[in-house]
C-alpha cells in the first residue's frame, strides 16, 4: 500500500493530477477548446469528455479563466426562465463578472435575438449572447484522486 501511495505522489508531482490537454487549477482540471461551436454541441463535447462546461464558483476561478484572453462559453444560461441565471448544474448564481449593462437579452434588438446563455469576453467580463452564436468553450471537472 505504501509503494502504492508513493507512486501515485510521485505521478502527479511529474504529471499532474490532470490527462493531457487539460489544465489544473484548484481542486478542477479545464479543457479550453480550439474550435467554435453553439452553446448546446460544446456542451455536449463537454459531456463526452465526462466533465460539463466551467462553472464560475470564486475571484480566483474567473481571474484563472480570464487569463486565456478569448471569448468561451461558460456553463450559465437563462434558458428555463428568462432572467433566472443558473449554472449547468442547476446552482443559482452567487458570484458574478458581467460586464456594465449585462445581461441585456440582446437589448430587444432584432439583430441579437434572444441572449440566453452566458460567455466570458476576451477581456475577462461575462456577457449574454444567442446560444446559437459559435464560441470556444471551456470544460470542467473535478479532480479525483484514489490513493490505493
Amino acid at each position: 500500500q505504501h509503494v502504492a501511495q508513493e507512486f501515485t505522489r510521485v505521478s502527479l508531482y511529474f504529471c499532474g493530477p490532470c490527462v493531457a490537454g487539460w489544465k489544473a487549477f484548484e481542486d478542477s482540471c479545464y479543457w479550453f477548446s480550439n474550435e467554435k461551436r453553439n452553446w448546446e454541441a460544446a456542451r455536449q463535447d463537454c459531456r463526452n469528455r465526462g466533465a460539463d462546461l466551467v462553472i464560475i464558483k470564486s475571484e480566483d476561478e474567473q481571474n484563472f479563466i480570464s487569463r486565456f484572453k478569448q471569448d468561451y462559453w461558460i456553463g450559465l444560461n437563462d434558458l428555463e426562465k428568462e432572467g433566472t441565471w443558473k449554472w449547468v448544474d442547476g446552482s443559482p448564481v452567487t458570484l458574478t463578472f458581467w460586464a456594465v449593462g449585462q445581461p441585456d437579452n440582446g437589448n430587444n434588438d432584432p439583430q441579437w435575438g434572444e441572449e440566453d446563455c452566458a460567455h466570458v469576453t476576451g477581456s475577462g467580463q461575462w456577457n449574454d449572447r444567442s446560444c446559437s452564436y459559435p464560441f470556444h468553450w471551456i470544460c470542467e471537472k473535478l479532480i479525483i484522486l484514489q490513493i490505493l
